[in-house]
């Protein structure tokens, strides 16, 4: 159970000159080629390139403060310590001229120095914060022993060629202990006290004596000691040739190991979980398991005939041990470890003994392929009991009577019983005239003098293949070859144990009952243990826990001590003192990368943001036994409430993590251990310029303004549009409002001329003429407002009152008019649209007044209503409806045209100028004004105010 670590495993180099355990748990190893840092299943390895002064590295020393020294053969001090190796390169408090001599010890001093003495005898001191050469000068290492109260060694042991201190001469030396080595005081004084090695013989010192507490020729050992290792009662001796082991030294014991015979040990370790570590000349290192301290092996290495193992069973009487094995071969094993070997006949085959059991008093009963056979344990002989061909397994009843089988056969004491088509593999004895035999079909019943078996009950789980029975109590356990423990009582199932209920695996090989309410199930994946009153599982064995295999065939208990055999060996070990390691292991940090970039861990790391890089965190557990069952449990930003993701990898990556602050938690469990307290790291990604929130929000202000630009853009496009198509109906308007005025025009020059003609016909030359030079005058100023869309209100008084004065010439002053202006026209210049107001006054004119008998009166009022000119044009004449009624039917065809005309411009400026007019024809004597006659108009106009 030694395993090897060699260069195929990552060491740096074969050679190994020394191993020291730092404070954080690490085992570090020195080579020729660099040191190698291990956790138990990675080797780190640091050469000159990673910081080392040399590559040939002699020894290491640890110190409290968790530094791990260098001492190489160009003598420049070097150490490790925060992820990183110091030397004079990168510190200048470790710069030195060593003169071509380098540290040989180390001590540590009171006050917190290190203090070196090199090959030269010079005494080197280090205060953390520089070198210091030349306080203390040379001296031998006997200085330092001597002043143990100020200076603490950093190895237990020193290799020494003379024991004599010159400057000592109180001191004594003892070559022969007076003390017992069992002795309590003197075990604590070698405990405390450094060791000497002088040449093969070992002697504890202090100030006082130096006393020889082991002496190698009296064990056996002619070569020199080369190291020495104290595990608590044990001791451990390396020399050039071997590693000797002797157990319970310190008790008293006088039995000595000889292990890796032909190696050169240079030294020997034992770590905190007390496991052993041996580095060798050429040979890498050789770790020895703690829990190997606990368990006892045998194998064809110390005395076995091979190291397949098939049944086991030890004598109460004699404390023989009888070790059944193929080919025939029975070891037995005294109380004085003293081994023999039986061959039983093998003529008829392999003949491999299969079952061991107690039989008559000093007799074992022994079951192999050829039949069954007796050990006497006085007489210490084997002899042929009962030939039996193909025999599969055997049973003693209650009565002492023997049953056995055959693959085909139920064979009594005087009677067989043939049971065909089918493969017979197991018996158990219920009484003296009863029995169940397990078979590949399933269960059967017996009875003695019963020429059949029959298959008892009618449960479906009684046909599984059966590889073994125990009939316990009045209860029938069944081990099946492929689904677990079945339980019978009284030919019904009542209880199944399988691998869902952590029985370490469903293929049952061998039960066996301690007698004590335990029935052990051996199986091909390590051994179960069952309570056969509660019907519970109490703990599995397995190879991890110490056993030499997982394909257990048999087991045995007696006074305390479980022996398992397995396909690679016999195991055996105190079931009440089996090792379990519970504490949990230390979690550490190894790198941290991001993108392409690796970083030293740190509980706090701040990174520049990198787009699509991945974030890694490479990790570790200092586990030395069964490295390879650790679990590994992650939580990215303390987000318990999701749970913990369990991985095996040492490596967790996180790609492409935006710009924030993350916390990563590690824990760790190792095989039948809690887990350990979470490792915590704060990474902190820091954005870029243009991720920071002044950068986003000038970009989201950007954003705005190109689309505010792009919107306003557009708007005023659509404005733009609706302007031009605004314009253009407005034109359009405008060009229909003129063509309208335009057609008041010629209404308007044939009634002038009419006038003109009534005049010449009237025979009034002079008045005639002076009627054309106005009308000349009033059609230059209408032509001149008609390619206008407005006037000015003045310009349309004007022009009104020019032709009304025509007018009253045309109807020989038959009228007279009356304009009323608002005051608050007079604070404005209003403009109107040209030609609106003239066809109402000329209609008041022509068919209101004119037709009256007498004088009449016109009445124009305008004022300001809001945006609207209000404009109404009154008179005394003959009525709206009268006038109607004195009209010809051209007339009336010709009127109704104007008036039509009118409503359609009010309408049409409405369409461009957004205000709507009104054209009112009111009849005065009808629509309550009294006994007044006349017309009275009213019409709303759309005006320009300008101030």
């Amino acid at each position: 159970m030694i395993r090897n670590y060699n260069v195929k495993d990552g060491l740096a180099n074969a050679t190994v000159y020394s191993a020291v355990q730092d404070k954080e748990g690490f085992i570090w190893f020195a080579t020729p080629t660099g040191v190698s840092k291990f956790d138990g299943k990675r080797f780190r390895n640091y050469a000159k390139k990673d910081g080392l002064t040399d590559n040939d590295v002699i020894k290491l020393f640890a110190d409290s403060k968790g530094r791990v020294w260098f001492s190489t053969l160009n003598g420049l001090p070097s150490f490790y310590n925060n992820y990183k190796i110091h030397s004079g390169a990168n510190d200048s408090s470790l710069v030195m001229d060593p003169h071509g001599q380098y540290m040989q010890y180390m001590f540590q001093g009171t006050a917190g120095y290190i203090w070196f003495l090199n090959t030269d005898n010079l005494i080197i001191g280090y205060s953390g914060y520089k070198i210091d050469d030349k306080t203390l000068g040379r001296a031998d290492l006997f200085y330092f022993l001597r002043n143990n109260n100020i200076f603490t060694p950093l190895q237990h042991y020193f290799n020494l060629t003379s024991l004599k201190d010159v400057n000592n001469s109180d001191q004594k030396i003892l070559l022969s202990s007076p003390y017992p080595i069992n002795d309590d005081v003197f075990v604590g004084r070698i405990r405390r006290n450094p060791v000497i090695i002088l040449k093969n013989t070992l002697y504890t010192y202090n100030q006082k004596e130096a006393t020889c507490f082991f002496k190698g020729p009296e064990w056996g050992i002619n070569e020199e000691i080369s190291n020495v290792c104290l595990d608590n009662d044990n001791l451990w001796i390396g020399t050039p040739r071997a590693l000797y082991y002797v157990k319970d030294f310190f008790k008293g014991a006088h039995h000595i190991t000889k292990l890796l015979d032909n190696h050169y040990i240079t030294s020997v370790l034992k770590d905190r979980d007390g496991n052993i570590w041996i580095t060798t000349f050429g040979d890498g290192v050789y770790n020895i398991p703690y829990k190997n301290f606990y368990f006892n092996y045998l194998d064809n290495t110390n005395g076995l005939y091979s190291h397949s193992i098939f049944s086991i069973c030890k004598d109460r009487r004699s404390g023989i041990l009888l070790v059944g094995q193929n080919a025939g071969v029975l070891n037995t094993i005294d109380s004085n470890n003293n081994i023999r070997r039986f061959n039983l006949d093998t003529t008829s085959g392999r003949n491999s003994i299969l079952s061991i059991l107690p039989y008559k008093e000093n007799e074992i009963l022994i079951g192999a392929d050829n039949g069954l056979f007796t050990y006497n344990t006085q007489q210490q002989r084997v002899s042929v009991l009962r030939p039996i061909k193909n025999m599969k397994d055997m049973d003693v009843g209650p009565d002492g009577r023997i049953r056995a089988v055959s693959k085909d056969q139920v064979i009594g004491e005087n009677y067989s019983v043939e049971v065909p088509d089918v493969q017979i593999t197991s018996i158990a004895s219920v009484s003296d005239t009863s029995y169940y035999i397990g078979t590949g079909s399933g269960l059967f019943y017996g009875k003695d003098g019963s020429a059949k078996v029959v298959i008892p009950g009618t449960d479906v789980e009684l046909h599984q293949p059966v590889k073994d029975l125990k009939y316990i109590d009045g209860y029938l356990w069944i081990g099946t070859a492929d689904q677990g423990l079945y339980v019978l009582k009284d030919n019904r199932v009542v209880k199944h144990i399988g691998s869902a209920d952590k029985l370490v695996s469903d293929i049952c090989q061998q039960l066996y009952y301690d007698g004590v309410g335990r029935l052990y199930v051996s199986t091909n994946k390590g051994v179960s243990v069952i309570d056969v009153h509660t019907q519970t599982l109490i703990r599995n064995i397995t190879s991890n826990d110490g056993l030499m295999s997982d394909d257990t065939r048999g087991v045995y208990y007696q006074h305390g001590i479980l022996y398992v055999a397995t396909s690679n060996g016999l195991s055996y070990f105190n079931d009440n003192n089996m090792p379990v390691d519970t504490v949990p292991p230390a979690v550490y940090l190894s790198h941290i990368r991001y993108g392409d970039s690796t970083f030293l861990p740190a509980k706090k790391i701040t990174l520049l943001y990198q787009r699509k890089a991945s974030y890694e965190v490479e990790f570790g557990a200092i586990v030395y036994d069964l490295p390879d069952l650790v679990e590994y449990q992650y939580n990215f930003s303390s987000d318990t409430s999701s749970g913990w993701i369990t991985t095996m990898s040492n490596i967790v990556p996180f790609p492409d993590l935006q710009p924030d602050t993350y916390e990563l938690q590690i824990r760790a469990r190792k095989y039948k251990s809690e887990w350990s307290q979470p490792v915590a790291i704060t990474v902190t990604i820091l954005p870029r310029w243009y991720q920071q929130w002044w950068a986003r929000g000038i970009v989201i202000l950007l954003v705005l303004l190109l689309v505010s630009f792009i919107l306003r853009y557009i708007f005023l496009r659509f404005k733009d549009g609706e302007r031009r198509k605004t314009e253009y109906n407005r034109r359009i308007a405008e060009l229909e409002a003129k063509a309208l005025t335009n057609q008041m025009n010629p209404h308007f020059i044939f009634n002038s001329l009419n006038s003109v003609q009534h005049l010449i016909m009237e025979k009034e030359e002079k008045q005639a003429l002076n009627f054309l030079a106005d009308f000349a005058t009033l059609m230059r100023q209408m032509l001149n407002n008609s390619r206008k869309s407005y006037i000015s209100l003045d310009e349309e008084i004007a022009f009104l009152t020019r032709y009304i004065e025509l007018e009253k010439i045309r109807f020989a002053n038959v009228f007279t008019y009356n304009f009323s202006l608002q005051d608050a026209l007079k604070d404005y210049t209003i403009y109107i649209p040209p030609m609106i107001i003239q066809p109402i006054v000329e209609n008041a004119i022509k068919h209101g007044l004119a037709p009256k008998n007498g004088s009449g009166h016109l009445e124009m009022k305008l004022m300001l209503m809001g945006d609207m000119l209000y404009c109404s044009v009154d008179d005394d004449g003959i009525g709206w409806d009268r006038a109607n009624e004195l009209k010809s039917g051209r007339l009336i065809k010709h009127e109704s045209t104007a008036l039509s005309v009118i409503r359609e411009r009010l309408q049409i400026i409405k369409s461009f100028n957004g205000n709507v007019g009104k054209l009112e024809i009111i009849d005065k004597f009808k629509s309550g004004f009294g006994n007044k006659e006349g017309t009275l108009v009213e019409i709303l106009i759309p005006i320009v105010k300008m101030l």
